[in-house]
This record gives C-alpha cells, sequence and structure tokens, in this order.
C-alpha cells in the first residue's frame, strides 16, 4: 500500500522530517530597471510524514516557487573561455545567481479534501526532474486523488548574484624567515591550558544575543 493509500484513509498526518533535495535557479534581466534582475528559485523536497490512527509512514514531495529582485550590475561584454565546459556560460554578460540553503524544517502538515475549491491546484503538468523522483521509493501520485497534503515549512536560505571582475591586489615577493622558528615551548601543560579561551558555544545554546560573562563561568583543569 502506498503512501497515498494511506493519506486517504487517515484523520491527521504529524510531520516527522523534511529534506531538501534540489533547488532549481533561473536568472532574467528586468528590461525597464537596468542592473537588476529577477531569480526564480524552485525547491524541491522530501517530506515525511506518519498518519493517525495507524501510525503509517508516508513520504511525498514538496515544490515551493519563490521569485526574488536582485542587483547584479550591468555588464556588455562577452566572456570567452579555453575551458569547454564553459561554452555559453556567461558569454552574455548576466550574472550567476547562488542559493544556499539548510534543510527546513517541516512545522505542520495539512490533509485537504482535493475538490476543495479554497484550495489552489498545485499543478499537475508541472515537470519534475528525473533524478528528484528517483529519490523516492514509489511513483509519485500527482492527480486523481481524494486527499491532498499540505505541508509548511520553515527555511532558511541566502540568494545572491556573482559576478566575475577585475580587482588590483597587491603582490610581494617570496618572504625569507629572518630567524628561527622556536618549536618547543617550556610552559607546563596546565600553564598552556589556562591561556585557551573557554569554549562557551559548545557548552550553552545561542541566546537572544545577549553575551555571556565568561568571567563567571567555571573552568576546568588540565590534569
Amino acid at each position: 500500500m502506498g503512501s497515498q493509500a494511506y493519506i486517504d484513509a487517515a484523520f491527521s498526518v504529524r510531520p516527522k522530517s523534511a529534506e531538501l533535495l534540489y533547488v532549481e535557479v533561473n536568472v532574467e534581466p528586468i528590461t525597464f530597471n537596468k542592473g537588476y534582475y529577477t531569480v526564480d528559485v524552485t525547491y524541491f523536497y522530501k517530506i515525511n510524514g506518519e498518519t493517525f490512527p495507524g501510525a503509517n509512514p508516508i513520504t511525498g514531495l514538496a515544490i515551493f516557487d519563490k521569485r526574488v529582485m536582485l542587483y547584479g550590475s550591468g555588464a556588455s561584454v562577452k566572456t570567452f573561455s579555453s575551458d569547454p565546459c564553459d561554452f555559453g556560460c556567461g558569454a552574455d554578460g548576466m550574472p550567476t545567481a547562488v542559493v544556499e540553503s539548510v534543510d527546513p524544517i517541516a512545522l505542520h502538515l495539512k490533509l485537504v479534501d482535493s475538490t476543495d475549491c479554497c484550495i489552489c491546484p498545485p499543478g499537475e503538468n508541472r515537470e519534475i526532474p528525473a533524478d528528484i523522483t528517483a529519490r523516492f521509493g514509489e511513483a509519485l501520485v500527482t492527480s486523481d486523488t481524494v486527499r491532498r497534503l499540505y505541508v509548511t515549512l520553515g527555511q532558511f536560505s541566502i540568494i545572491r548574484l556573482e559576478r566575475d571582475t577585475q580587482l588590483l591586489i597587491p603582490a610581494y615577493d617570496y618572504c625569507v624567515p629572518e630567524k628561527d622558528c622556536q618549536c618547543s615551548t617550556q610552559d607546563d601543560p596546565c600553564t598552556v591550558f589556562s591561556q585557551i579561551r573557554f569554549p562557551i558555544e559548545e557548552f550553552f545554546p545561542p541566546d537572544s544575543g545577549e553575551d555571556i560573562d565568561a568571567s563567571s563561568l567555571s573552568t576546568s583543569t588540565a590534569n
């Protein structure tokens, strides 16, 4: 029995985990605002949940589209490279969009009847990359379903535009050491350990932004 059969018979679904599988990025210039570009981002997620009653595991695909407008400057030059892998890439002066993301947090799953007029259809004709469908152990069901599962995710992402540019950086000749490096020390281990900063972030989770006074914390003693 597949995940869709469990969803059709369930009263509710509890979220368990969410994994970001792939991000599809497309950049287009804005004709009426030179130097600005629209970045269309499509997130593909693998969602794992558990139905009630029965505690049956379900797995599905969630897709989210996002569009942002970023400044990427303007360039009229055409760039070519001797690397055959770069053929056609960046030759039109377009910047490169980069998306950095972490796995999302599965916040909520909602069961909705497919006949509910208040819910927008997800678009059964959307093309899903083959590499995405291969990540699932069963065939994805995108149409003719009794119920659909809508997921609310918390996603942290950084979207930026990158462009090659010329920078003037001062260069210096090789530096020859003028004295020997002291590789050994006469300090005992306890003295060396006492000079190491206490790793506060390893023991305490981040707070609301207030600094923790390291002097109020007890330190360990090296044996």
